[in-house]
Parts: structure tokens; C-alpha cells; sequence
């Protein structure tokens, strides 16, 4: 039983790195992803943007090649802009201790839920959809994104750590999404978890 459980662990592991490193190249993203439904994406009903804004940590997500860099303490802070858009600004710590950061900027795309974002971090007008809450908790305590075609997710937390409930509730939602929470692995956090696991197993 044990030799299985890391057997699939590290087929999920190895998956995830595969189209991480490929940017979908070997590993069509559509396959990398293996969405368990073609059906759309459904955001939240409501989304209270303001209170949306402020820092999140990434506790878990789907590897991109942009975030190959990133060793721990993964973490996005949102403002609120002058003209209505929502600034993005992005940042880690690398493998080498550094930090590595990226500003952007993000427009509400669903007027009606204003859980649909488009992001940019090349001044691009009128983004398209990339950016869908599609779970969060009442409290805003922790949030999951994804992009429309499921091959990019994140699991995002006021706090460093969740309660196992929490952790429950967050692969309930990945499984509501239509996503396979096998293909999230768990990201370093300060005062937080130190490993990197398929979130399945977390």
C-alpha cells in the first residue's frame, strides 16, 4: 500500500513538472491539467473585491513555467488603483535566497460576479479572462483560482497554514472545479508547510 501511494505521488509530481518545464510543449496542457469536466469554469456568485484586496499566500498550485523560480513564500498583494483596476504585485523567494517580484495589474471582466479577472503584467488592454475565483471561504480566509481552461490553479491563504477541515474543504472545491487536486503540489511557506507534495496527499 505505501510502495502504491508513492508510486501515484510521484507520477503526479513528475506530471506537474513535466508540463511545468515543457510550458505544455511534450505534454498538451489540456492533458497536463486533466480536467474532469469541459464545462465552464463557474465562478463564485459574488465577489467583494475590496475585501479581496490585501496579501494572499500561495499554499498550494499547479506549476508554471513562471514560477519555476520560486522556492517558498509565494505570496500576491492586490490594491485597489485609482482608475478602478486592481494592482497586482507578485513575489517570492528563489533557490538562491533572492527575491523575485512582478507588478501588474488586473480588470474586472464579469460585472455581475466580478470573480472573472483579466491580468496582465504587460500593460495589455483589456485582458482576457485569466483569472477566476471560483471557491472562497465566507471569512476570506482562503481562496482558489483558476484560468477558464483549467490548466493553471492556486490555492491562496491569508495565513501560512490551514486547519484539516480547510484542507478538505479546499480539495472539495478543486473536485467542484473539475480539476484533479493531484496535479496541485503544496508550496514552502514560512510558519507553514515545508514540503512539496501532490495536495491529494496533503
Amino acid at each position: 500500500m505505501k510502495a502504491h501511494r508513492r508510486h501515484r505521488r510521484m507520477s503526479a509530481v513528475l506530471l506537474a513538472a513535466a508540463a511545468a518545464l515543457t510550458g505544455g510543449l511534450l505534454f498538451p496542457a489540456s492533458a497536463a491539467a486533466a480536467p474532469v469536466t469541459s464545462a465552464p469554469v463557474t465562478p463564485v456568485p459574488r465577489l467583494d473585491v475590496e475585501r479581496y484586496l490585501g496579501t494572499w499566500q500561495q499554499l498550494a498550485a499547479i506549476p508554471q513555467p513562471f514560477n519555476l523560480a520560486c522556492a517558498r513564500d509565494t505570496r500576491a498583494d492586490y490594491g485597489l488603483a485609482p482608475g478602478g483596476d486592481i494592482t497586482v504585485r507578485n513575489r517570492c523567494t528563489t533557490w538562491f535566497g533572492t527575491t523575485d517580484e512582478i507588478v501588474g495589474r488586473a480588470e474586472v471582466n464579469d460585472p455581475v460576479t466580478k470573480a472573472q479577472l483579466g491580468v496582465t503584467f504587460w500593460n495589455q488592454p483589456d485582458p482576457p479572462t485569466n483569472y477566476v475565483v471560483t471557491a472562497i471561504d465566507p471569512d476570506y480566509s482562503w481562496a482558489l483560482v483558476v484560468n477558464p481552461e483549467r490548466t493553471s490553479g492556486f490555492v491562496l491563504s491569508r495565513t501560512p497554514t490551514r486547519s484539516a477541515d480547510d484542507w478538505s474543504a479546499i480539495r472539495a472545491a478543486i473536485d467542484a472545479a473539475g480539476m484533479n487536486s493531484c496535479l496541485f503540489l503544496t508550496s514552502p511557506t514560512t510558519g507553514g508547510d515545508e514540503r512539496i507534495v501532490p495536495l491529494c496527499e496533503r
